[in-house]
């Protein structure tokens, strides 16, 4: 899976998905700082699948139309420690195959799912 990791997500977090072969972008190390919108642009560009705590997420990817091929997971854990969000995020990322185009929020014992609206193909450069 192509991952950006939000600046907020636990690097331990983001060493599992790595060892677990999927291809996560760090933005706390590779665009710390940048915007949530180009977080979501850098996204839809790479056709990557948002990883964050920040609930600002859902109310943007609704707004910006992404296209099918990203998505966004939001964790609403308890964050004890960053290797029980490493071994959570593994676990809610592997449960399923069908991330792309959905809003998922990841809770202690469930992971409720949206569809997200399509963008117009002229919305996404197509």
């Amino acid at each position: 899976m192509r991952i950006p990791a939000n600046e907020n997500f636990p690097a331990e977090a983001v060493a599992a998905l790595r060892r677990r072969s999927h291809d996560v972008v760090w933005i706390r190390t590779e665009t710390p700082g940048v915007s949530d919108r180009d977080v979501i642009e850098r996204a839809r560009i790479e056709k990557r699948l948002i990883v964050t705590f920040d609930k600002d997420f859902g109310e943007l990817a609704f707004r910006s139309k992404l296209p099918a091929a990203c998505g966004i997971m939001l964790f609403r854990i308890p964050a004890p420690s960053a290797a029980y969000v490493a071994k959570t995020a593994v676990a809610a990322l592997e449960s399923r195959s069908d991330w792309s185009g959905n809003f998922a929020v990841v809770e202690e014992h469930r992971i409720p799912i949206r569809r997200l609206p399509t963008s117009s193909p002229a919305a996404d450069g197509s």
